[in-house]
């Protein structure tokens, strides 16, 4: 049986590790995640995943039928004031683990985005998605500056999950 002290140190530790991911992600992708830095079982992830929600503290919603969970700036802040409470071996623990399991992870799954110049001003913006080790997705588009090419990669990078869904949604129309 988990201490209260304990309890409290694995919700700030899957505070943590959502926090390091630093965008939305898949129920199974964190189970994966959190269950390879922290000894916990699936039904006590589940209760914390549910006190972090009700707490709002994380944010949860469906995608495709997919639970997708997301830190909230209310979870980073409580996050900001607790982490000094988990001892440093706790988190380099983590982040060592975390950085071979978020690996992993990426090579299942990834987004890239990329410009090349044409000429002096104009671009072509490439934007992909893999999954495992397979583009899925990938789209060529014109830039008219460098500065608009930047723009197209910063948002692909920062929102492909929205977007992707979207572009499918207009293709099938």
């Amino acid at each position: 049986m988990e201490t209260e002290s304990n309890q409290a140190q694995n919700k700030i530790l899957l505070l943590y590790v959502l926090n390091k991911v630093g965008k939305p992600i898949s129920h199974n992708e964190l189970l994966e995640l959190v269950t390879s830095v922290i000894d916990i079982n699936y039904f006590v992830f589940q209760e914390f995943l549910s006190e972090l929600d009700e707490d709002k503290y994380l944010t949860s919603y469906k995608k495709e039928d997919v639970d997708i969970y997301e830190i909230t700036d209310l979870g980073k802040n409580v996050l900001s004031l607790t982490i000094d409470t988990v001892p440093g071996i706790y988190k380099l623990d983590v982040d060592s683990k975390f950085k071979e399991n978020l690996d992993s992870l990426k090579d299942k799954y990834s987004i890239s985005a990329k410009y090349t110049p044409i000429n002096d001003k104009e671009y072509t913006v490439t934007l992909r998605i893999n999954e495992n080790n397979d583009t899925i997705f990938e789209l060529s588009a014109h830039a008219g500056s460098k500065e608009q090419a930047k723009k197209i990669v910063d948002n692909w990078n920062n929102n492909a999950e929205s977007v992707y869904p979207k572009i499918l949604e207009l293709l099938f129309q």
